[in-house]
């Protein structure tokens, strides 16, 4: 990855979307990323502390536009940075809905800015950057009838929601508590028990792949990154960043 800021865009490798139901781990997974002092973490979610110790640039977000400078400032200062993590983009999108649209004199307009900020946002200022991208959302689930299932993804308004915004990631995982029971046949390099597993009997992991109780849900990663054994695995970031960087090796 050229360090050139005129180099030609290249796919970003490194860019995940870790969408999940409250209380499974989200923002925890980021603990074990390396040389922390070396990320920027945005954090939308009204300055909420992450669940552990470390050593992050952190910015706490009042105004969503601050994230397109954030991401500016990165890019223009690319040999300081290792990384961004944005935590997360569901209270991001509430945010400008409530600073930019709830009582505007034209929510018309207000929902089409709402649309392009998140466009440039993924269409622009990521691509910019160039290295590893870790963003966080929440996650809601709705009553399919027509499937009979439950339908699983991030919610999100306006014209926004009719491809959701998971189509901006070629890698999402979700946070999931499972059974030690249910883990046994997905046993792999990528998942370790530990002692404390074994006496909780459950343990926090990412799912990479669907399964067939998980259909109604958006993950996703690109064909032959994990294999099915492989479908639940640590839930650690940089884990999961290091097995996409051997994968395109």
């Amino acid at each position: 990855m050229s360090d050139n800021p005129d180099a030609p865009v290249a796919p970003n490798d490194q860019l995940v979307l870790i969408s999940g139901a409250s209380t499974t781990g989200k923002s925890a997974s980021l603990r074990n990323i390396r040389n922390q002092g070396r990320w920027m973490y945005l954090n939308a979610e009204a300055g909420k502390r992450l669940p552990f110790k470390n050593e992050f640039q952190q910015f706490v977000i009042t105004d969503p536009y601050q994230v397109h400078e954030g991401f500016d400032h990165a890019a223009a200062h690319i040999d300081d940075y290792d990384g961004i993590a944005l935590d997360s983009s569901t209270f991001l999108m509430d945010m400008f809905e409530t600073q930019y649209i709830v009582g505007s004199a034209n929510t018309m307009a207000g929902w089409a800015a709402y649309a392009q900020f998140w466009k440039i946002l993924m269409q622009q200022k990521v691509p910019a950057f160039r290295k590893p991208v870790v963003i966080i959302a929440h996650t809601l689930a709705t009553y399919n009838e027509a499937t009979l299932s439950m339908d699983v993804s991030v919610p999100v308004k306006g014209a926004l929601k009719n491809q959701g915004i998971e189509a901006y990631f070629s890698t999402v995982v979700s946070p999931k508590r499972m059974t030690l029971k249910d883990l046994e046949p997905y046993r792999s390099d990528l998942l370790h028990i530990d002692e404390d597993d074994e006496i909780l009997g459950y343990k926090h992991v990412f799912q990479t792949r669907l399964t067939k109780t998980t259909v109604g849900e958006r993950i996703r990663s690109p064909m032959g990154m994990f294999s099915r054994g492989q479908s639940f695995i640590d839930p650690d970031t940089q884990l999961l960043l290091d097995h996409l960087k051997a994968f395109y090796e």
